[in-house]
């Protein structure tokens, strides 16, 4: 404890705190490299006090407050009495801190405040010192303000007449009521019907940043899930961003999600995001999930199914809205099971895309992709030859305001040799690429039982790609074809899962072509020197005559749960063609939050498919990321999302970066 001598100001200093004294004529600063102090100061102060840190400075006026301070870049403090302004150094902003709240600064110029978590503030050190004084003797309650008596008549009371009082238990004593549940355990709550989140943050759209301001609540009523994101982005300048807002589909994507009930009951659906789709045993579609660009594109996706005694069925859709450019993701699946007494299921999938082309981003809806448009912002324009910012004349356009050889004037010699007419635009209502897939499999329980289950099961898979032959795209027709025989899947002891799979690979075939991070590489730009051309993933895959080999390997993947702490899945495949091997690689692994203090939640991945070493993280095949959330007190967690990937750009692969950064308010 350290006395200011000339105004009687306090500092209480915890133990693994580093900090120094700074005095000058007008100003009195604690510098805090890191460690925790309260300070006391009083409000007759010589001087203006300030509590420093390498993020945060706070402006004290007689107040009593806790500076903690951690090497990680997050200040807290906490308000006992009177105001603090506390100032985030990066980003210049500043909060009023009053008593009981709590505000969080951090290195990425966050700064938050919310009401503090009691059990979250310091203890102070000289109260922890000073022993509880003893009760006086007289201010004891005397014996006969509760006779015992009173207590003999109570029980007399409550007891019925039959049961003998010597059999009367005390109430740590009484009987358990359900079998195998300690008397004292609490009935678990009931999920409650209506829960809002409210993000505050970062998000790049389109190489802009902009700050993030999001609601999203979700209604739960009985089978039925309604899930909201309704945002708003503030550029630097505090214009809204209006593309979010200014066409009737753009409300569709205010519903994060819409369900009802579950894969189990006898008719489910759920509308909008969608994460770890698989059809049947996944050799065609296998955890494919439409969020990977979210929040930049929002895709509205679809599934649904029926469950009807021996058969099921299945309808998916990656993106509702890709249907008026001519193209999404579908797929279908139906089930029939034999017999209980012969659980043989027997199980047909479908899935195609429509139009690949219709992945290119298109802002205007005109047809005509943003890469290639040169108007991007209207429908009614999309091309200028000449690059002086006069479009094109075309149908609809006013023949009169048109400059194509920027000489000036408004009249074009088609004869003039000179001039280089730019080639029409590439448009996806004039191309059209599609990729379809058909797979059979059996499958048989060997084993079902609550310690062990074992499934035993085959899948037969084609791919085809029909061909392209357009005066803007060429792509020949290409075919392949998948055998899974056999596979087996286990579940152990309700916490480990193994499955193992011998695979056959015929021509332009690739198992799992449509997974986790489809839509990255569904149709991509490729830029040459004579100019920018796009491929779609089947010609990025099977681009030399090695990816087409046929080949045999295994596969096996695994996963389990760390004692409640952490769970792991992973996969590996190795498949041989002579001596070429491709092989793939994808894990994942999640902490429990419960177990570990401030952590709201932690995930992170990593996919590598069909190379010769999956470990070599700079390929357009791999993609990874993470998501951490700290909690900054009950209910606020701040948030990071980060996901990586990685596109060839003409002179090499470049990674494309997403993150995003907000406070998650959950109440």
């Amino acid at each position: 404890m350290v006395i200011f001598l000339d105004d009687k100001s306090i500092l209480k200093i915890r133990e693994d705190t580093e900090f120094q004294f700074i005095d000058t004529e007008n100003t009195r600063s604690i510098d805090i490299r890191f460690g925790k102090i309260l300070s006391d100061v009083k409000k007759e102060k010589k001087k203006d006090f300030r509590v420093e840190t390498p993020v945060s400075v706070a402006s004290v006026k007689g107040t009593q407050f806790w500076a903690v301070v951690n090497r990680m870049g997050f200040d807290k403090f906490y308000g006992l009495e009177g105001q603090v302004e506390v100032f985030n150094s990066v980003s210049g902003q500043s909060v009023a801190l009053g008593p009981g709240e709590m505000t969080l600064s951090t290195a990425t110029g966050q700064i938050i405040s919310s009401p503090a978590d009691p059990e979250e503030v310091p203890d102070d050190p000289e109260e922890e010192m000073e022993p509880e004084e003893e009760p006086e003797p007289e201010e004891e309650p005397e014996p006969q303000e509760e006779p015992e008596i009173e207590e003999e008549e109570f029980f007399e009371e409550e007891t019925p007449e039959e049961v003998p009082e010597e059999e009367i238990l005390d109430e740590e004593e009484a009987p358990e009521e359900v079998p195998g549940k300690a008397a004292d355990e609490p009935e678990p709550e009931p999920p409650k019907p209506f829960n809002m989140g409210l993000g505050i943050g970062s998000a790049t759209i389109d190489g802009v940043l902009y700050n993030q301001l999001a609601l999203r609540p979700e209604f739960k009523i009985g089978k039925l899930g309604i899930g909201l994101d309704l945002v708003l982005y503030i550029d630097n300048a505090g214009n809204i961003r209006k593309d979010e807002w200014d066409e009737g589909s753009d409300f569709i994507d205010k519903f994060l999600y819409v369900r009802w009930a579950e894969k189990s009951d006898p008719f489910w659906v759920k509308v909008g995001s969608l994460e770890g789709v698989t059809l049947g045993y996944g050799g065609l579609l296998n955890g494919y999930s439409n969020m990977m660009e979210f929040p930049s594109i929002r895709r509205v996706g679809l599934n649904t199914g029926l469950n009807i005694g021996p058969m099921g069925g299945e309808i998916f859709m990656a993106n509702v809205k890709d249907f008026s450019r001519g193209g999404t993701l579908l797929g279908l699946r139906g089930t029939y099971t034999v017999s209980e007494n012969f659980p043989l299921t027997v199980g047909i999938n479908f899935v195609t895309d429509i139009n690949q082309f219709s992945g290119l981003k298109d802002s205007d809806d005109d047809s005509y992709p943003d890469i290639f448009d040169d108007f991007p912002d209207s429908s009614f324009i999309w091309n200028d030859t000449d690059g002086d910012g006069i479009p094109d004349p075309h149908s609809g356009l006013d023949s009169s305001r048109w400059d194509i050889d920027a000489d000036g004037d408004n009249t074009y010699d088609p004869l003039d040799t000179s001039i280089v007419l730019k080639p029409t635009p590439f448009s996806i209502a004039e191309n059209k690429s599609t990729a379809s897939g058909f797979a059979f499999d059996l499958g048989y329980p060997i084993l079902k039982g609550d310690a062990i289950s074992l499934i035993l099961y085959s899948e037969f898979n084609t791919l085809s790609f029909p061909e392209v032959n357009t005066e803007q795209f060429s792509r020949p027709a290409k075919s392949g074809t998948g055998i899974t025989v056999p596979g087996l899947r286990a579940s152990l002891f309700g916490f480990i899962n193994m499955s193992l799979e011998y695979r056959i690979k015929n021509e332009y075939y690739l198992p799992r072509f449509f997974d986790q991070a489809y839509d990255l590489n569904r149709v991509v730009p490729v830029y040459t020197d004579t100019g920018t051309v796009i491929q779609t993933k089947d010609m990025i895959v099977f681009k030399d005559s090695t990816s087409v080999l046929n080949t045999n390997g295994w596969f096996g993947s695994g996963g389990f749960d760390l004692f409640g702490i952490a769970s792991v899945t992973a996969s590996y495949a190795s498949m041989v063609a002579d001596t070429t091997e491709f092989n793939s690689f994808s894990a994942m692994l999640s902490l429990n939050p419960e177990n570990i203090p401030k952590l709201s939640e932690a995930t992170a991945y990593y996919q590598h498919n069909n190379d010769k070493d999956p470990f070599e993280i700079e390929s357009i095949n791999t993609i990874m990321g993470y998501r951490v959330g700290y909690e900054v007190s009950k209910g606020v967690s701040l948030v990071w999302d980060f996901r990586q990937f990685y596109r060839d750009t003409g002179t090499g692969l470049e990674p494309i970066k997403q993150t995003t950064i907000e406070t998650q308010f959950n109440f």
